[in-house]
């Protein structure tokens, strides 16, 4: 057990290069202003620590380290990932501003995997986005 909350995150610390959760590539650092976040090399895409994705959803362009065509995923299917810094299963989460937006989370140490596109669009929230919002089915 850790005596500590410094001594958790620094358990947390992440290795020099991670694998990508979704396909298995490694990922790249990213630099953006005071920030380093990992984008896959395979599939483009991104992993957020809790306090990049709270700074970077806030910051202007920031969506330009999102650069992958956006990934258009089965939603029927069950997505199994581990976190890539903590390895524990993540779970499926949904964008409560824009719900057609699904990405995965880190119970654990909250950190967030987005598939290419998804960052980008979770910054671009538009009146079309608002609509299709408001008439779209329930999921299941």
């Amino acid at each position: 057990m850790f005596e500590t909350h410094d001594q958790w995150l620094e358990s947390l610390e992440q290795p020099a290069t991670l694998k990508c959760p979704k396909c298995g590539k490694d990922m790249e650092k990213v630099h953006f202003h005071r920030f380093v976040v990992d984008r896959c090399t395979g599939c483009k895409g991104l992993w957020l620590s809790a306090m990049d994705r709270e700074y970077l959803s806030v910051v202007r362009d920031a969506e330009t380290i999102d650069t992958g065509p956006r990934h258009v995923e089965d939603r029927s299917a069950k997505v199994k990932i581990d976190c890539p810094v903590c390895h524990t299963p993540m779970i499926r989460m949904v964008d409560h501003k824009q719900p057609h937006i699904w990405y995965e989370s880190c119970p654990v140490c909250y950190g967030v995997f987005h598939d290419a596109g998804e960052f980008r669009d979770t910054k671009s929230h538009n009146i079309v986005d608002f609509f299709r919002d408001l008439f779209r089915q329930e999921r299941v």
